[in-house]
């Protein structure tokens, strides 16, 4: 039974109404026929489950071509290139979590050298000056 509109899809789902149309423009979620003597598409379940997915797989950092791969992954049952895709985001998410630890490592440095002193430049703001 499809009885969501557009925006009570958008709504269910935590987007905007122009978010479900862009992933309707890329392919990830069908548009629905109108309803006869409707003139309005109605959303069902698999939409609302489709939707949650994207959202989803996107909070785990994958793209959108790489979620179009998983949608497609799940019609085939490929499990081995699903678990790819899902072993390549680790890496680039163990790989940003590294350069977020060494930014993080970096600011604390600068606070500490900044709240050690009070004469001179401030070491934060220094460090962030272009010195090219």
């Amino acid at each position: 039974m499809n009885s969501l509109t557009i925006g009570a899809l958008a709504k269910a789902g935590g987007v905007g109404v122009e978010t479900v149309r862009y992933y309707q423009r890329r392919g990830l979620l069908a548009e629905p026929a109108r309803g006869y003597g409707e003139g309005v598409r109605r959303y069902g379940a698999e939409d609302m489950r489709r939707l949650r997915f994207i959202r989803s797989a996107q909070a785990a950092g994958f793209t959108l071509e790489e979620i179009s791969e998983l949608l497609a992954l799940d019609a085939s049952e490929d499990r081995v290139r699903a678990r790819a895709l899902a072993n390549a985001r680790l890496t680039a998410l163990d790989a940003r979590i590294a350069e977020l630890q060494q930014a993080r490592t970096a600011l604390t440095r600068l606070a500490t050298a900044c709240a050690g002193s009070a004469a001179g430049p401030c070491p934060i703001i220094a460090a962030f000056e272009d010195r090219g």
